[in-house]
């Protein structure tokens, strides 16, 4: 489990990066829109640190998955510096930041739907976890779509620069499909880690009790 000075410092580092996010950004509203579930992330988290405290990789994913929204909300997704870099190295016709931070989508909710299922014993059979957490990541990449959907009918044209299409009609799939690859990776690569790091948070219950 991180420490509490542990997790004092990412705070910190998190608070410095919003602020210079949050310093003559692209566009004023886009930056709040961007960053807004930062902030309701963070507050949950204070909230359930002393009743629900994560695990030490929870943690870490949430805070990079963080710095990833905090940059595009500063620059706006389709004009992240590193995702023109790439572009231009790679010849690509686009600027793939967003593709990036739509992976990150899937990648790190994964993990904290796979603890929350586990931990609170939400399902019996560990058979249906890996099927279930991507479901729950695939829904959730759905609920944001629909959100930017919205955010085109009610904004008009000020809303391109949320929506981050650049010109892709398919857009909507990719953002989805990216996000539903992040999430099996990050089972793939991570549930051994995961599962080790849950059992010390068992084992540091039981022994309190």
């Amino acid at each position: 489990m991180a420490s509490r000075r542990e997790l004092l410092g990412l705070l910190l580092v998190l608070l410095a990066v919003a602020a210079w996010s949050c310093i003559d950004p692209h566009e004023r509203l886009i930056w709040w829109m961007e960053s807004l579930p930062v902030w309701i992330g963070l507050a949950i988290l204070l909230i359930t640190r002393r009743s629900f405290p994560l695990t030490r990789l929870c943690y870490y994913l949430i805070f990079v998955h963080a710095l990833i929204l905090l940059v595009g909300a500063h620059y706006t997704y389709a004009r992240v510096p590193l995702g023109d870099w790439f572009a231009a190295a790679l010849d690509l016709d686009r600027n793939h930041y967003d593709r990036f931070a739509h992976l990150a989508q899937g990648f790190v909710p994964a993990i904290i739907a796979r603890e929350i299922l586990i931990r609170l014993q939400v399902i019996r059979t560990v058979s249906w976890l890996f099927f279930l957490v991507c479901c729950f990541c695939l829904a959730f990449s759905a609920l944001y779509e629909i959100i930017e959907w919205q955010s085109a009918v009610w904004g008009g044209d000020s809303s391109q620069e949320f929506l981050g299409t650049q010109g892709d009609i398919w857009d909507a799939q990719w953002d989805m499909t990216l996000a539903l690859i992040g999430a099996m990776v990050a089972q793939l690569l991570l549930a051994k880690c995961h599962n080790r790091q849950i059992r010390a948070i068992f084992s540091g219950h039981s022994a309190n009790h």
